[in-house]
């Protein structure tokens, strides 16, 4: 179960229902994308720096907003080749 704070990031799941373990990526991916500060906090506690730049170089399809994904790729310094950036953009990047 994870904890109530973490609702916004999270708005369409039951967290009770949720391990951060098991949604391991789902939970990176939305705290990313969403969080407030405490759920960032929460994130690094649980986290690894090598989980987070995992998930963020092997992005969910569809799942993340341009500017945060940049911002990520910034923040951690890696490099998320353009192919598998664009596949992960929502709204679906547009050429």
């Amino acid at each position: 179960m994870l904890p109530n704070f973490l609702q916004t990031a999270l708005w369409s799941y039951d967290l009770k229902k949720m391990t951060k373990n098991r949604y391991k990526n789902l939970i990176i991916t939305q705290i990313l994308n969403f969080g407030d500060w405490r759920q960032l906090q929460w994130l690094l506690q649980n986290y690894s720096a090598k989980e987070i730049k995992e998930v963020l170089k092997n992005p969910a399809r569809g799942m993340w907003r341009a500017d945060v994904i940049n911002y990520w790729e910034k923040i951690f310094n890696i490099r998320i080749p353009k192919s598998k950036a664009l596949k992960a953009l929502w709204p679906p990047y547009a050429k």
